[in-house]
């Protein structure tokens, strides 16, 4: 039996990376604050597991939430707290809804940001940390996840930022890259994007039919990884005695980090071959 190691906070605990990430850290002996918006199905009955109810999106249900976690761990605070939860929005920018483009933001940039400024004292109570799940999007554009990408982008910045600012209390900012990652938000990202097209101009959409058959092919044939892999190199961030400021979940996010790094001409022309955009010629 694992001893007890804390107490940890995930959020986006419902499924995917989130569900496997807390079954990780229980099955290690950390209590585990599993925050859902609804359905906690996917964690359900895992021992060491506390389900909270909370809206990354909703700042009083944030605090509310931080005030529950609060009571139950006292003054030994926590561990960690991971931001996790995070959405996918995807498309031709020209055609993604407003709505969706500033969902995209309250979720994987807002989201994180009420969360950390809520959970500070537990982490300064606990000797914890902060760790945010980002996606190699965020230093390699790519063509229709520009949502995406902007939005884990910005949550970089903030991790950079944030990570100066709490130096002088020594609790760490870690940033952990999933990969193309086997799971159902991939999957939902893509059927969002078919509803928004549907409801588009059709004129505007046949602007973009050779770039998304393109990019849809692309797609099929890449290689994913499960999300356990994702989960272990949190579990890394977390338990760390002084963790890294960068964790690869993969070997494809390292081949990606050395593609940020090339010319910008030069990145993108490699970008638009792997997408297989570099030959298709503007619609009449």
């Amino acid at each position: 039996m694992a001893e007890s190691k804390g107490a940890v906070l995930v959020t986006g605990a419902n499924g995917g990376i989130g569900a496997a990430a807390v079954r990780a850290l229980a099955g290690r002996g950390t209590t585990v604050f599993a925050t859902v918006r609804g359905d906690a199905s996917a964690i359900a009955g895992v021992k060491g597991v506390r389900v909270v109810e909370m809206d990354v999106t909703d700042p009083a249900s944030v605090t509310l939430a931080a005030k529950k976690v609060s009571h139950d761990v006292g003054g030994a605070g926590l561990r960690a707290v991971v931001n996790n939860a995070g959405v996918i929005v995807q498309g031709p920018l020209e055609l993604v809804p407003q709505n969706e483009l500033r969902r995209q933001f309250e979720v994987n940039t807002f989201g994180p940001a009420y969360v950390t400024q809520s959970f500070l004292p537990l982490l300064r109570a606990g000797g914890g940390r902060v760790v945010n799940v980002s996606a190699p999007t965020a230093w390699v554009p790519v063509p229709f996840l520009g949502p995406i990408g902007a939005s884990k982008a910005a949550l970089e910045s903030l991790s950079g930022a944030l990570r100066g600012e709490l130096a002088v209390w020594k609790i760490p900012v870690v940033l952990v890259e999933p990969g193309t990652t086997s799971t159902l938000i991939f999957a939902k990202a893509e059927a969002a994007a078919r509803g928004a097209l549907n409801d588009a101009d059709p004129g505007r959409v046949a602007l973009y039919r050779q770039h998304l058959a393109a990019v849809e092919k692309a797609a099929a044939n890449q290689r994913t990884s499960p999300p356990e892999k994702v989960a272990a190199a949190i579990v890394k961030a977390v338990e760390a005695r002084r963790p890294r400021r960068w964790y690869a979940a993969s070997s494809d996010v390292r081949v990606l980090r050395l593609v940020s790094r090339l010319r910008a001409g030069l990145r993108d022309a490699m970008i638009a071959r792997t997408f297989g955009l570099s030959g298709i010629k503007a619609a009449a």
